[in-house]
């Protein structure tokens, strides 16, 4: 693993005399290829004419894909792709794809072929929404959604939701993305105002997920670090059954109503595979 560009100027140098990387069957540099990541198999097909031709067998685009790429194509509702090449479906499949009805994206990770959900504050049922005392949708491209719901403030902290997917097998972390402020533009530049942020560090928020197979996780954390977008686990679950749907049921709440907190931005809810997640919580 770990193939790349500097890598192989050494293996070109040491060729046998009479001999080049062309002489070696399509057939065998296929089945060498399956052997790397989708970047690295990316980067070796630059090496020659055989090498690129033989990085578009679909056979190898196909241990790159999901357990369940048929269910996902199915998902995004969309004939012109379940006709391409597999390889050309891998790339499709890494770009981020709306479903059910624009409030939620699917897209895979290019490394891994890990399966990564978001889902839009529009999708979440959020305690007091439809007051403008309390709650606005807000315009931004920080969001993949472009949009993001903003707490002036409010007393019950509650905001809910759930998702039935079949998720490929593999351990999932479940993440809610937000920003403590308001993030706008002035002349170009990102401005973070700090007008309404208060009762955070109060006490903390407390983060819940169950799934319909009987997992359950709770964490609490004070909302911290103005200014910025982070992202606060509720926790893991692990798929068994990739050929079943799993329902997963999430909240956020903060409900001592005992002060008010205010000056939050909601932009969403991230499921992503365990591995990912732990760089997320790392940088």
């Amino acid at each position: 693993m770990g193939a790349n560009t500097s890598s192989c100027t050494p293996l070109e140098s040491r060729e046998v005399p009479g001999s080049d990387l062309g002489d070696i069957p399509e057939s065998c540099i296929a089945q060498v290829l399956t052997r790397f990541d989708a970047p690295e198999i990316c980067r070796l097909a630059r090496l020659n004419h055989a090498f690129r031709r033989a990085s578009a067998a679909d056979f190898i685009w196909l241990t790159k894909l999901p357990h369940n790429y048929r269910y996902i194509v199915d998902k995004l509702g969309d004939d012109r792709i379940g006709i391409l090449r597999m390889k050309d479906l891998y790339a499709r499949l890494c770009r981020p794809s709306p479903f059910d009805g624009g409030t939620k994206q699917i897209w895979l990770d290019k490394s891994t072929g890990g399966v990564c959900v978001s889902i839009s504050s529009k999708a979440l049922t959020i305690t007091g929404i439809d007051d403008r005392r309390y709650w606005n949708h807000i315009p931004t491209d920080e969001s993949r959604f472009q949009t993001v719901a903003y707490l002036q403030q409010i007393w019950w902290l509650e905001v809910v939701g759930e998702l039935d997917f079949q998720f490929p097998a593999g351990t999932y972390s479940l993440f809610f993305r937000l920003h403590l402020g308001k993030a706008t533009k002035r002349l170009g530049r990102r401005v973070h105002n700090p007008e309404h942020i208060h009762g955070w560090d109060i006490k903390p928020v407390k983060f819940q997920l169950t799934t319909s197979d009987g997992q359950h996780s709770v964490s609490q954390c004070f909302l911290v670090n103005p200014g910025n977008w982070a992202h606060y686990r509720a926790g893991n679950f692990v798929i068994e059954q990739p050929d079943e749907s799993t329902k997963i049921k999430f909240s956020m709440t903060q409900i001592d109503c005992t002060h008010t907190k205010g000056g939050l931005c909601l932009d969403s809810v991230l499921i992503c595979p365990n591995s990912l997640g732990k760089k997320l919580t790392s940088s």
